[in-house]
């Protein structure tokens, strides 16, 4: 079996006292490839000398909806764009998107930074990572208004509807598919799964949050995808090494890593 990890955070601190020793774990656990995510700008820059330490590893620029604030006080867009030119195992842009979960927000902020790196990714050719969280519409609409269509790229840890989906899928996007779906309350994500073709959904993890079962609520990483790849195998009805071997092809033609 391959697995490609899609989204991972390893740079969090929750790694901070074995990292090494995990990440050097991973391959003999059948996680070849990893694309370590990034927040804000400083984790861009984690995330391009990860590309580098770790042979397996790619990595992406952009700065999280939570963490916009730092956007507004200095425009670190020509940051990110040299970030990325500069290193070829930069694959995307993301996370990027909107999160309205919490009260204290700037939504029309989020708005503005989410379009622009979307702008960002259509100059430098690079599909994005979208992050949405209880913004289900605005999301949908910001992406038509910036077309992004044609820039392509992942809905990470989709978490909307089935009916939703279809216009995801319309727009060629991928679905990034990760721990929840093992969890026994998620009826909506599950119906999502049966509904989108295996040839749109990716493997992720999102470490280290969303352990699957029997994990949940315990430090994710990218070993535990099999209980992820068993899930989706059971619901589609198909081999789980068919999963593992479609949703690697997927993660290279969404990351478009010629190999």
């Amino acid at each position: 079996m391959r697995i490609f990890d899609t989204h991972a955070h390893y740079d969090d601190r929750a790694f901070d006292e074995d990292r090494e020793e995990l990440i050097a774990s991973l391959k003999d656990k059948g996680v070849e490839a990893v694309t370590n995510i990034a927040v804000s700008l400083n984790s861009s820059q984690v995330a391009v000398e990860y590309t580098k330490k770790y042979d397996f590893f790619y990595g992406t620029v952009g700065v999280h909806p939570s963490d916009i604030d730092e956007m507004e006080k200095f425009d670190e867009i020509p940051l990110l764009k040299e970030l990325a030119l500069k290193n070829e195992k930069i694959v995307a842009v993301g996370e990027i998107g909107l999160d309205y979960h919490y009260d204290n927000i700037d939504k029309q902020v989020q708005q503005k930074w989410f379009a622009a790196q979307m702008e960002l990714a259509k100059e430098i050719k690079l599909p994005i990572v979208v992050h949405s969280r209880d913004a289900a519409k605005d999301t949908l609409d910001i992406m038509t208004a910036s077309k992004a269509k044609d820039i392509g790229g992942v809905v990470h840890c989709y978490s909307y509807s089935k009916e939703q989906a279809r216009d995801y899928l319309n727009m060629g996007f991928f679905f990034g598919i990760g721990g929840v779906l093992t969890f026994k309350n998620a009826k909506a994500i599950k119906e999502v799964v049966d509904y989108v073709p295996l040839e749109s959904i990716v493997l992720e993890t999102d470490a280290p949050y969303l352990s699957p079962d029997p994990f949940r609520s315990k430090r994710n990483d990218s070993s535990r995808l099999p209980y992820v790849a068993q899930a989706i195998a059971d619901i589609k009805h198909v081999s789980v090494e068919q999963v593992y071997e479609e949703t690697w092809n997927n993660a290279l033609r969404l990351y478009r890593i010629s190999q």
